[in-house]
């Protein structure tokens, strides 16, 4: 089996699942894990909008609608 890279969530496909390793910016993460982003959660893109406008994801069957500041700093496996 080939290890996958860390990479930010704004670098997944869509519905490609994942799971949530870490933060890149720890002010945004304070507010993520208030939402309920939790490292080791399995995460899925579900929507991206057009011209980069946000992310609409499913974390743990919850569905989150994210910036994209908030979606790059968010670090999965």
């Amino acid at each position: 089996m080939v290890a996958k890279h860390s990479i930010p969530v704004t670098r997944m496909d869509k519905n490609e699942f994942r799971h949530i390793r870490g933060f890149s910016d720890d002010r945004m993460a304070s507010k993520l894990l208030s939402m309920g982003v939790l490292p080791g959660s399995q995460i899925r893109i579900v929507r991206i909008a057009p011209l980069h406008g946000g992310y609409y994801v499913q974390i743990n069957g919850l569905n989150i609608a994210l910036r994209v500041n908030e979606a790059e700093s968010i670090i999965v496996d």
